[in-house]
C-alpha cells in the first residue's frame, strides 16, 4: 500500500517478520566439532546424553562431621548428643571405614560421605571434647542441633543421572553449560558453524575509524556495533568494507557477499533518496527481492528487508541507535533461525512490554 505521494507505507513489525519468514526456507550451516571451553552462546547440533551420575557419590555440602541422622535426633545445646570421632575424610579419596552407631567422621565441604552415614552436623553446631573412658582419652563431638536424614549432603545423581538428556539439539550453550559437561567427563561437542554475516557500509560521507577526519566526515561507527552483536547472537561477521554509494560498486560486492555468507547488512542508503539505492540493488540482484521498505517503528523506519536466492538481506538506516534497534527487532530473529536454535519464537531475547501511547509519535 502507498500513501498519497505514491511511497510505500510503513508496516509493523510483526508483518515484516511474517514476510521474511514466509519467503525464507533457512538452511542450517554444517556441524562442527570444537573443546567445551570454545563452546558460549555455540548452538548444539546433537543431543547429549550423560554416561554417568553427576555427582557420582554423596558428597558434603558443608564442612562439619558425617553422621547417622538418628543419632542426633532430639540434640539441643542444653542436652547435646555424644558421638565419638571415628575418624576423618580425607579429600579426594574414598573413606577408608564406615560410621558406627554413635560416631561421627570430620569431612570438608565436597568430601564424600562413608558407609553409615546419611548427613552432615555442620562445624558451627558441635563442640569438640576429650572424655576419658576406662582410664583412656576419646576424642568426642557434643552435637547442639539435630540433623534430618540427607541433610547438608548432596546425593549421588541429584544433578545429572545417568543416561539423562542434559542438552537437547538447538540448545545455545551458556558458561554453566560448559562446566556441567566439564562435570561429566564431556570435553568436545557437535555444534553448528556460525552462520556468516557480511556487514557493508556504504555511504560518501563514511571513512574508516582511524581516519583523520575531513569537513563532512563520518567515521564508520556500525560495522562495529554491528559485529558484536552478530557475535553475540550466534553468528560470525564478515566486514567487506566501506564503499562509496555508486550502484554497480554496492551491487558488485553484495553479490559477492552473498556467495560466502547466509546474510548481508547494507549500511546506509535505506532512505528515500537520490543516492539511497539499497533497493533497488535488492530487486535486481535476484527474487523476490524487497519484501518490505519501511516499518513502524522508531528510530528505524526506513529499514529494508528482503530475500534474494533464499538469503536474507537487510538495508539499515545509518544511525547507530537506529541500527541497534532494527537488530534486535528483524537481524536478530532471522540469525537465531539461521543458527539452528530450537526456540520456538524468533524475536529478540530481550525482556519487552506492552503499554499504550499517551502522546503521538511523530512520524
Amino acid at each position: 500500500m502507498r500513501d498519497m505521494l505514491g511511497r510505500e507505507e510503513a508496516i509493523t513489525v510483526e508483518k515484516a517478520l511474517e514476510l521474511i519468514f514466509k519467503n525464507f526456507s533457512p538452511v542450517f550451516p554444517p556441524e562442527v566439532k570444537i573443546k567445551i571451553e570454545d563452546s558460549y552462546q555455540r548452538i548444539l547440533s546433537k543431543d547429549i546424553f550423560s554416561s554417568e551420575d553427576l555427582p557420582q557419590f554423596a558428597r558434603s555440602t558443608v564442612d562439619g562431621f558425617a553422621v547417622d541422622s538418628s543419632d542426633t535426633f532430639g540434640a539441643a545445646e542444653g542436652m547435646p548428643a555424644y558421638l565419638n570421632i571415628a575418624g576423618e575424610i580425607l579429600m579426594g579419596e574414598e573413606p577408608a571405614f564406615e560410621i558406627k552407631k554413635n560416631e561421627a567422621a570430620r569431612i570438608a565441604t565436597g568430601g564424600m560421605l562413608p558407609n553409615g552415614s546419611d548427613s552432615v552436623v555442620m562445624i558451627e553446631h558441635v563442640q569438640q571434647v576429650v572424655a576419658t573412658r576406662n582410664r583412656a582419652d576419646e576424642q568426642m563431638i557434643e552435637v547442639m542441633k539435630p540433623v534430618a536424614p540427607g541433610e547438608n549432603v548432596i546425593q549421588a545423581g541429584e544433578d545429572v543421572r545417568k543416561d539423562d538428556l542434559v542438552f537437547k539439539k538447538g540448545h545455545r550453550l551458556r558458561p554453566q553449560d560448559a562446566g556441567a559437561l566439564a562435570g561429566l567427563g564431556i570435553t568436545e561437542i557437535f555444534v553448528y558453524e556460525r552462520p556468516k554475516v557480511s556487514i557493508i557500509s556504504t555511504g560518501d560521507e563514511i571513512v574508516p575509524a582511524d581516519n583523520k577526519l575531513k569537513a563532512g566526515q563520518v567515521r564508520d561507527i556500525n560495522s562495529f556495533n554491528l559485529a558484536g552483536l552478530i557475535l553475540e547472537a550466534g553468528g560470525e561477521p564478515v566486514k567487506e568494507g566501506i564503499f562509496r554509494d555508486e550502484y554497480n560498486t554496492i551491487r558488485n560486492i553484495v553479490e559477492e557477499a552473498l556467495k560466502n555468507s547466509c546474510m548481508a547488512l547494507i549500511t546506509g542508503g535505506s532512505s528515500v533518496g537520490t543516492k539511497d539505492m539499497t533497493a533497488k540493488i535488492i530487486n535486481d540482484i535476484g527474487k523476490p527481492g524487497v519484501l518490505f521498505h519501511g516499518v513502524s517503528i522508531k528510530p528505524g523506519k526506513p529499514m529494508i528487508g528482503g530475500i534474494v536466492n533464499n538469503k536474507p538481506i537487510f538495508g539499515l538506516p545509518g544511525h547507530p541507535a537506529a541500527i541497534t534497534v532494527c537488530f534486535e527487532q528483524f537481524i536478530e530473529p532471522v540469525l537465531r533461525k539461521l543458527t539452528g536454535i530450537s526456540e520456538n519464537k524468533f524475536r529478540s531475547r530481550k525482556p519487552s512490554v506492552t503499554a499504550k501511547m499517551a502522546k503521538n509519535v511523530a512520524s
